[in-house]
């Protein structure tokens, strides 16, 4: 499952360089970055993502959601939505194992272009020692 977390660091690292949250609330950056466009367009294209790692995303989206909203609301039968939500839980565990992206939250309020570059070089030292 380590290589579907690695496709979300790249795609979060493309957002970022596409100055996606430049000059938003750093508290918003998830949202922004994995929440407002699909990570993975297509049913097909979602099946051959997941794979065989499948039904562990499927227990991890069950446990967060139940964990998080009380309820579980993700429709399973769909694997664009499966693929999208394991994204985005992906992309709230990828900004919180980031350093740099706390140092950011506690220091600033709006998220400006230094911060980006901190945090897309941060991301990508993380995508390389995984790699």
């Amino acid at each position: 499952m380590e290589s579907l977390k690695q496709d979300v660091i790249s795609y979060i690292v493309q957002q970022l360089e596409n100055e996606v949250g430049l000059d938003n609330d750093v508290s918003d950056l998830h949202h922004y970055l994995v929440n407002e466009d699909y990570f993975i367009i297509g049913t097909y294209q979602a099946k051959q993502w997941l794979g065989s790692h499948v039904f562990d995303v499927i227990e991890t989206i069950r446990e967060y959601e139940q964990s998080n909203f009380g309820e579980v609301s993700t429709d399973f039968s769909d694997p664009e939505k499966v693929a999208n939500m394991y994204a985005y839980i992906l992309g709230e565990e990828i900004l919180s194992e980031s350093d740099i992206y706390q140092e950011i939250q506690s220091d600033k309020n709006i998220l400006e272009e230094d911060d980006i570059k901190n945090l897309v070089e941060d991301l990508k030292e993380n995508l390389l020692v995984k790699a």
